[in-house]
């Protein structure tokens, strides 16, 4: 499914993109890499897109939990894991496995 375009992501920064009825949340990384996660954050609901990135990684705005952005999964000494989605991308389009 074709979410949008490369070109439209900010490196380091998350964009909210709304599915039907599913918030994800995609990242581009300063690599070029985009990965696309569940716009949730497991501890409280926090819009993970509205996170600060480092490296390969989101840190929740409500509460500073530190997810993986590559895998979904949260760092300890917290824990739980967001759905991550598979993301290809072809000639500058976005699009994703669900």
């Amino acid at each position: 499914m074709e979410i949008g375009t490369v070109q439209r992501l900010s490196e380091r920064l998350g964009k909210c993109v709304k599915v039907g009825q599913m918030e994800l949340a995609l990242f581009r990384l300063s690599d070029g890499r985009i990965y696309a996660l569940e716009n949730r954050c497991p501890h409280k609901g926090g819009d993970l897109s509205q996170g600060i990135v480092s490296g390969e990684f989101v840190f929740c705005p409500l509460h500073d939990w530190k997810i993986s952005i590559k895998d979904g999964k949260v760092q300890a000494p917290d824990h739980g894991c967001v759905k991550t989605y598979k993301v290809e991308i072809e000639n500058g389009k976005i699009y994703i496995q669900l």
